[in-house]
């Protein structure tokens, strides 16, 4: 069993530890009519894409999420969230350095022994769910379990769907697909940025995503026989006919959109698979990215 499979497993449980922990980590998340930015680079830039929709849309206050290395510094936030799984990711520490003792910083990471450690104000610690492979799945989504949690939107069902998506069958001819395409609605925008990430650097397959009305303003033009459309959440109506009728594979997430992430993290793998390739060995790519000056 590779890395990626065998972190890939162990989402449930660490989403149960994650949200069990929500609690005890209340004093470093956002409060209440906080003004927050999310940041992240890669999987942990979609995760906080997803977060910050989740927390405006429950009226807990202005949120936005910006790739580390993209970050507004003439805007003025409350608190700075950043989602680092190793700690030593060159942009988003130069980031929290840059805010240092002018807006209050929370790192979730999986290693406090690392540089974020006095670069951030405040960190919430998921050791338990670091990771040795490149391709990150379970810290990312714990991460979300984590923060979905202190929002009270961890629904229990969302543990029980992770773990109906790695034990049931994908869908037949998926894996001999030659392009995935996935859409999102609000918070599960970033979760379908995700899922494309994960086919493209576990498979090398091409795939894309798009916000769900989005993807009829062009991008539906690539979708024929052989291509596969996957939904993350409730589509638009009408939708689904559409794509069925171009030749594709229509997918309709059906259970808790981050279980349709994991759903999508054993297609990667079993494309790879298919694909005579090794994921914990993804081309070009590092587990930290650390850039040199």
């Amino acid at each position: 069993m590779t890395h990626v499979e065998d972190e890939l497993t162990s989402q449930p449980e660490c989403w149960t530890r994650a949200a069990s922990q929500a609690a005890d980590h209340a004093e470093v998340l956002p409060a209440p009519g906080e003004r927050v930015a999310i940041v992240g680079c890669g999987t942990s830039y979609f995760m906080a894409q997803a977060a910050a929709a989740l927390r405006e849309g429950a009226g807990q206050g202005e949120t936005d999420a910006f790739a580390a290395s993209e970050f507004p510094y003439g805007r003025a936030y409350d608190r700075v969230v950043a989602l680092t799984r190793s700690g030593t990711t060159t942009e988003v520490l130069e980031l929290l350095g840059r805010l240092k003792g002018r807006t209050r910083t929370t790192a979730i990471t999986a290693d406090p022994d690392t540089p974020v450690r006095t670069a951030a104000d405040k960190l919430a610690v998921l050791d338990f769910a670091d990771e040795r492979s490149v391709v990150q799945t379970r810290f990312a989504t714990t991460a979300l379990t984590l923060l979905r949690a202190h929002l009270g939107l961890h629904p229990d069902t969302a543990v029980t769907d992770a773990r109906t998506a790695l034990t049931e069958p994908l869908p037949e001819d998926l894996v001999d697909c030659a392009q995935f395409t996935f859409l999102g609605r609000g918070w599960t925008v970033g979760l379908a940025n995700e899922a494309g990430l994960k086919m493209r650097e576990a498979s090398l397959s091409w795939a894309e995503a798009y916000p769900a009305m989005e993807y009829r303003h062009g991008p539906i033009s690539v979708t024929t026989s052989g291509t596969a459309t996957w939904m993350f959440g409730e589509a638009p109506a009408g939708l689904a006919d559409q794509v069925r009728s171009t030749g594709g594979l229509w997918i309709e997430g059906r259970l808790d959109p981050l279980a349709e992430l994991v759903r999508a993290q054993c297609l990667a793998v079993a494309v790879a698979a298919a694909r005579g390739l090794d994921p914990d060995r993804p081309r070009h790519l590092t587990r930290s990215v650390i850039l040199a000056h």
